[in-house]
């Protein structure tokens, strides 16, 4: 749709960047931290570990001042669970509750709006061993944790997410990591665990508003739409398919309180649905999030399964790799996007598309908590660094989701991924995000001294003039 006039992004735009805490922190057995499951997968040996990461437990006054001259209005970062509740449940850490009361101090200080994910991939080790997301002592504990949160931090952090990408770690378990034995959990299982994370999602949810009135609370989800390969009905159905499968299935119950209708018979026929006990509808029924954050990197395009093996073949590249399923979808090429060089798709006009259909169905405000471009950034002599190729990211991206505005969406904020170089899962410090450079390799330190990248000059722009110029 075309427009005489494009809206403007709203006065209180939250204009601001992410991290999380085991890809920034380091620090990894300091002040009592335990170790959580991140931190016992098996990590590849030619990439930087999360043991330093960018330093920024140390840092966090130097990383904030800089954020603050960058401009942000908001910074989204996680909290360590491992930090504030080292045993999982239990005596609560008093330096992990210092370390965050002063980080979120130091963003107040500046008037940046601290944006807390409470879980990011990142569960106590010691709660794993005793069977982690299936056994349902987890949800009790993560309502413990949750409390603690509330109680120290609730007064001044007003924007909260429960669970980072929930249905990454549902659908892409070896995508965030491996775990000691090698062996990734069945489908079976992992359908479990995800039962029992919306069931602590609800009941955190309802909590929140009750210990947090005035506070916004909301899942954090990588959203994407679906393209279907060709005009063929049966290719349009396929990608449907897996858009409820991937996408709205993990929306839905935290938004309507159950599962997509969909996606409930699909897993009844493949023996999949998970083992649901009294009481555990109404839990799910009687929790409203507020808003939903949405991490976006690519779209998908998808075909008619043919019900064999093939269906399976891979199509793009690294952490955004898509694998078919028999007899549901086939993974298809997109001759109309681009790809960066590890083969994700590049389409900032289906960020728009997958806006407009995530604010139609929910019609609840959206807050974009992850969008960037991984690169190998180089620091040159001089201690500049040209990343234009990031530039033109976010200003196609920015300029989309300017439309979606136009188009009637309700956007809160936009935190790109991300506000520092942070150690990549896969890839370690060979493809950063940040808009501020940290100088080191994968295994030398160095001085692990900051660079403003030209990317946080123009970002320092467009946020001074509230993205009119997009």
């Amino acid at each position: 749709m075309q427009y005489k006039e494009l809206k403007q992004f709203p006065e209180k735009f939250l204009w601001g960047a992410s991290t999380s805490a085991y890809q920034v922190e380091g620090a990894v057995a300091e002040d009592g931290k335990s170790p959580s499951i991140i931190d016992m997968y098996e990590h590849p040996e030619d990439v930087a570990d999360f043991s330093v990461a960018s330093d920024h437990y140390h840092r966090y006054r130097e990383d904030i001042a800089m954020f603050a001259e960058m401009g942000l209005k908001a910074y989204r970062f996680s909290i360590a669970w491992t930090r504030i509740l080292p045993g999982g449940t239990g005596d609560v850490n008093a330096k992990g509750l210092e370390f965050y009361g002063n980080l979120i101090g130091e963003c107040r200080k500046y008037g940046i709006e601290p944006i807390v994910t409470m879980y990011h991939f990142d569960l106590p080790y010691c709660l794993e061993e005793k069977g982690g997301w299936l056994n349902r002592d987890t949800i009790d504990a993560f309502v413990n944790y949750a409390k603690v949160l509330f109680e120290h931090f609730g007064r001044e952090v007003k924007y909260w997410l429960t669970i980072n990408e929930q249905n990454t770690m549902i659908l892409h378990p070896g995508a965030i990591g491996l775990p000691k034995s090698g062996e990734l959990p069945s489908k079976k299982v992992m359908y479990q665990q995800n039962h029992h994370m919306m069931l602590a999602q609800a009941k955190v949810m309802k909590l929140f508003h009750q210990m947090v009135p005035e506070g916004m609370i909301g899942p954090a989800l990588n959203l994407t739409a679906m393209y279907p390969a060709t005009c063929r009905p049966e290719d349009a159905i396929a990608a449907h398919n897996w858009e409820v499968l991937r996408c709205w299935n993990f929306a839905d119950v935290p938004v309507y309180g159950w599962y997509h209708p969909l996606a409930w018979e699909y897993m009844k026929d493949r023996d999949l649905t998970p083992d649901v006990a009294d009481g555990d509808r109404e839990i799910l029924e009687n929790a409203k999030p507020d808003f939903i954050a949405m991490n976006y990197y690519s779209t998908a395009t998808i075909a008619a399964s043919r019900g064999d093996a093939s269906d399976v073949a891979a199509r793009a590249g690294d952490q955004q790799i898509m694998l078919g399923e028999q007899g549901v979808y086939r993974p298809a090429e997109n001759e109309y996007v681009g790809k960066t060089q590890y083969g994700w798709v590049v389409d900032p006009v289906g960020f728009r598309y997958t806006l407009r259909k995530t604010y139609e169905r929910y019609r609840l405000p959206i807050l974009i908590t992850e969008n960037g471009i991984g690169a190998p950034d180089t620091l040159e002599e001089d201690g500049s660094v040209h990343d234009a190729y990031r530039i033109d990211f976010i200003r196609e991206h920015l300029h989309q989701m300017k439309l979606a505005i136009t188009d009637g969406v309700d956007m809160l904020g936009y935190c790109p991924w991300a506000a520092i170089d942070v150690v990549s899962t896969h890839q370690g410090y060979r493809k950063r995000y940040g808009f501020i450079y940290v100088d080191r390799d994968e295994f030398e330190l160095k001085e692990l001294k900051r660079y403003r990248k030209d990317s946080f000059y123009w970002y320092q722009n467009v946020i001074r003039e509230n993205g009119k110029s997009l």
